[in-house]
């Protein structure tokens, strides 16, 4: 792994015009910030929330928090406006919404430069686009799942019919090296549900999940940072190949079982992240 690994386990949407939520934010041990302008954010009060987002993100106090920003589409009265704010802000990455194709995200990338792009995927028509888009969105990009939105266009019930869309997505992502994001559970006050989704997502191949009320922080980290057994196993793995006797063998036994090279690299990885995770909720305490 060439570049240090970035937990976002954990991303909370907030409205850039609610200036309590965003103070509140700064020492809420969440990864990642993403101040919304777009479907949080009422028509007449979209200029008072951008302007409010740049103050805020002037301001900083996000601590190792990633900060983003979710524009409204190029295609609304407020879209260019928006992209016009973000290129003085030093953010970590802009959100772009309703993506369709790899066309749109060109148009973004052509008018943010070189900030890194995290794209909405929540319509039929980016289903069928995902791996041109992902190819399209760029290193330390991202896909967004918008499950909401998505569950509304194809009217379907529940999260089951979505699961072959949010595997293809995982795929395209991974195929392009991007972060990948599970979409938000409105029910923020039942968190056995939360959880069993939130592990679903992390099993399906999530790197994390967006939020929408600080209550589901701490139980998201903890779905997606890797367990004690995990950890253990992922040492075991890596101490084996680091053994004289098992130098240059692609495949090795271990505990009654083969384990192989690309084994190895995706136990390098959970230590990595296992670390990662800890360093950042070190940082939140002391925010």
């Amino acid at each position: 792994m060439t570049q240090p690994i970035r937990p976002c386990r954990s991303a909370l949407y907030l409205p850039a015009s609610n200036p309590r939520a965003i103070e509140k934010a700064r020492g809420l041990p969440c990864d990642a910030v993403i101040l919304d302008l777009e479907d949080a954010v009422a028509p007449e009060a979209k200029a008072e929330a951008r302007a409010a987002a740049v103050v805020a993100f002037d301001t900083g106090g996000f601590g190792e928090r990633l900060t983003v920003l979710r524009v409204n589409g190029l295609d609304t009265a407020w879209g260019e406006g928006d992209l016009a704010a973000v290129a003085d802000m030093d953010v970590d990455a802009v959100l772009v919404p309703k993506i369709a194709t790899a066309a749109d995200v060109a148009r973004y990338r052509e008018r943010l430069g070189g900030q890194k792009l995290w794209v909405m995927i929540e319509s039929a028509r980016a289903v069928a686009n995902l791996q041109p888009i992902a190819d399209a969105v760029g290193e330390g990009g991202a896909f967004v799942i918008g499950t909401n939105d998505l569950a509304l266009e194809m009217r379907c019930a529940g999260r089951a019919p979505l699961l072959p869309v949010l595997t293809l997505a995982v795929a395209a992502a991974r195929a392009s090296g991007l972060t990948v994001l599970d979409g938000v559970r409105n029910d923020f006050s039942d968190v056995e549900a939360f959880l069993a989704e939130a592990e679903q997502g992390r099993d399906l191949g999530f790197d994390g999940k967006t939020l929408i009320h600080p209550a589901q922080i701490i139980a998201c980290n903890s779905v997606f940072t890797p367990s004690a057994d995990q950890v253990a196993r992922a040492g075991a793995i890596v101490a084996a190949f680091d053994l004289l006797e098992h130098a240059g063998k692609g495949a090795i036994r271990l505990d009654g079982r083969m384990v192989e090279r690309l084994h190895l690299a995706e136990a390098q990885r959970t230590l990595a992240l296992f670390a990662a995770a800890n360093s950042a909720y070190a940082a939140h305490k002391d925010d």
